[in-house]
């Protein structure tokens, strides 16, 4: 990692309690004097945990990022549900079942793989150009479809504290760790919210590896996508690489599988990030201009 200077490249986050994902932003705009910064997989105040932030170019190639699994860790609050499903929430119901950890254990094996999630009103998800949450604050509820999500693993354990469970969440882009834990207690005929929830990790990006907003330092942009298969091209091929050439295949050492691929330049640079075209050809998804 390098010291914080105005340049192309990721910031890992490890964003406090009560900031929006937004006021990151905002605060790393001011930090390291340039304005053109994006983040990658909105964290809602109360959460805590992992944010990527896009710097400069960097900025076209968080797409990339927010399809990285995801990792959670959450505490589970059974007996009571919110109106925004977490513990910042107004009580809207309460029950007196409460399930055992046996039951929760067995219950969420039935959510992993592919599923259907009905996104919270208090989310950012936009209904006719109009966010959630915006409609939450009004006393607003609209009709939302159910949207597919993946889970690849949950784990269930005991807490300190009675009928309050630690849930940890491998799964994919999109997914809201309180939906999931609302459904899950609605499974076993009980009701829960969120207490909280930290995000430990995109990709390979953990918490080891990310700094407080203040202590904001960079990461070079192929550093940044290193949970891709990067190819590594000569001076020859750059050439066609920095102009968006559809590419066969086999010119550029690709065996299988659908991309993305960071195309890498003789000196370490990214020089473009490539996806499938067809069956043997390669196009490019994102070109990164070697301007200064």
């Amino acid at each position: 990692m390098t010291k914080p200077k105005p340049e192309n490249g990721f910031a890992i986050i490890d964003k406090e309690a009560g900031w929006t994902s937004h006021d990151v932003v905002a605060r790393a705009r001011k930090l390291l004097n340039i304005r053109k910064i994006g983040h990658s997989g909105t964290l809602d105040p109360p959460a805590t945990g992992v944010l990527i932030l896009g710097i400069g170019k960097a900025t076209r190639l968080l797409r990339f990022i927010t399809d990285l699994r995801k990792e959670y860790v959450a505490t589970m609050v059974i007996g009571s549900e919110t109106d925004t499903l977490d513990a910042e929430g107004k009580v809207t119901n309460t029950t007196k079942i409460y399930p055992t950890l046996q039951e929760l254990q067995e219950n969420a094996l039935s959510f992993i793989g592919d599923i259907k999630q009905v996104p919270p009103m208090v989310s950012a998800v936009k209904i006719k150009g109009k966010r959630l949450y915006e409609l939450a604050r009004e006393g607003k509820e609209v009709h939302r479809d159910p949207r597919n999500v993946t889970i690849h693993h949950i784990e269930v354990t005991e807490s300190l504290e009675d009928n309050i469970y630690q849930i940890r969440v491998s799964c994919g882009s999109g997914t809201y760790i309180r939906s999931l834990i609302s459904d899950l207690a609605a499974k076993t005929g009980s009701l829960a919210h969120v207490g909280c929830l930290r995000r430990t990790a995109i990709g390979s990006f953990g918490t080891d590896l990310a700094n407080p907003i203040e202590g904001i330092q960079l990461i070079n942009m192929p550093e940044g996508l290193r949970d891709y298969t990067t190819i590594n091209v000569s001076d020859d091929v750059s050439d066609r690489i920095k102009v968006g050439s559809v590419m066969r295949k086999e010119k550029l050492g690709i065996q299988s599988g659908n991309g993305p691929w960071p195309i890498i330049d003789s000196r370490g640079k990214l020089l473009a990030v490539y996806e499938r075209y067809n069956h043997d050809t390669v196009k490019p998804a994102v070109v990164i201009s070697q301007e200064p």
